[in-house]
Formats: structure tokens, sequence, C-alpha cells
């Protein structure tokens, strides 16, 4: 009798028919997760064939209906396999694409003080990134202002923003 009352506590008790659907549901939105990824950084997953192939063929469905259908297809196949170690790695993405936004923003914000302060801007980032061509960035910012005033397509600011995202910053 003792033995049979250690092998029930062993057994875990079974999952209601919620924490069913609630699974379901957070694999189903962790595969909605895995068809927004561009083909790189899908192929970084482990991921069986058939699955792939589904998140694949999933990115090129317009239709809603038919999309939600084949999302609960994700889902189904989503059961098979092991979610943390994708999980993780999703985060890892989207925690690396945050800092990529916040590097763009901060560029954007230099060049936006560049060309609307001048001088007093452009000596405030040669203290911080004193290899900088001051001379380039100046002329840069020069020709900035006078597209801005001519109305002119921003083709200078473009200019210094390339050039502060790939020698400066």
């Amino acid at each position: 009798m003792i033995e049979a009352n250690h092998i029930e506590e062993e057994i875990p008790p079974p999952k209601s028919k919620t924490q069913l659907k609630h699974d379901a549901d957070n694999l189903r939105a962790l595969g909605k997760t895995l068809t927004e990824l561009n083909k790189e950084e899908l192929a970084r997953f482990d991921l069986p064939d058939t699955l792939h192939s589904a998140i694949i063929e999933m990115q090129n469905i317009r239709q809603r209906g038919a999309a939600k259908r084949h999302l609960q297809y994700i889902g189904k196949l989503m059961r098979h396999i092991d979610p943390e170690p994708i999980q993780k790695l999703i985060d890892t993405i989207q925690k690396h694409d945050a800092g990529d936004k916040a590097q763009l923003h901060k560029l954007e914000q230099w060049r936006d003080r560049l060309i609307n302060e001048g001088d007093r801007a452009l000596s405030e980032l040669l203290t911080i990134y004193p290899d900088s061509d001051r001379q380039y960035i100046r002329q840069l910012i020069r020709s900035a202002i006078r597209e801005k005033q001519q109305e002119k397509p921003p083709k200078s600011s473009r200019k210094l923003f390339k050039y502060l995202r790939d020698e400066v910053l």
C-alpha cells in the first residue's frame, strides 16, 4: 500500500482544459512570432522541416481566414517541440533589434543637432569622438542647411547620417 501512494505522488495532476487552451494559445503566439521573422533570422532556429516549411508558407498567405487556419496548423506542429529554446532565441533577436533602433535614434538626434545647432554641437561631437573629420562634417552641415532653406531633397543630411553611422558612432 505504501508503494501505491508513492507512485501516485510522482504522477503530476492532469492539466485542466483551461490550461491546455492557454498552452495552445501560447504556442500559436510563438508560431506567429516565428512567421514575422525574416529568412536569415528563421535560419538560426533548429526547427523540424514540416514546421519550417509551414512558417515559410504562412509568410506568403494574404487572406485573413486562410492565415488564421494556417496559424492554427503551426500551433499544432509546435506541440511536438520544446518551445523554451525557441522563445529564448526570439527574445535575443528582439533585444538586438531594440538596440539597433536605439542606435539609429541616437544617430538621428546627432544629425539633427548638428544641422540645427551648428558649431556648438560639432564641438561637443568632436570632444566625444576626436578622430572625426571636422572639415567634412562642417561641409555636410552647411550643405544640409542650404538644402533645407532651398527646400531641396535632404541629400547632404543623408550623407551626414551615413558618415556618422559608418565613421563616427
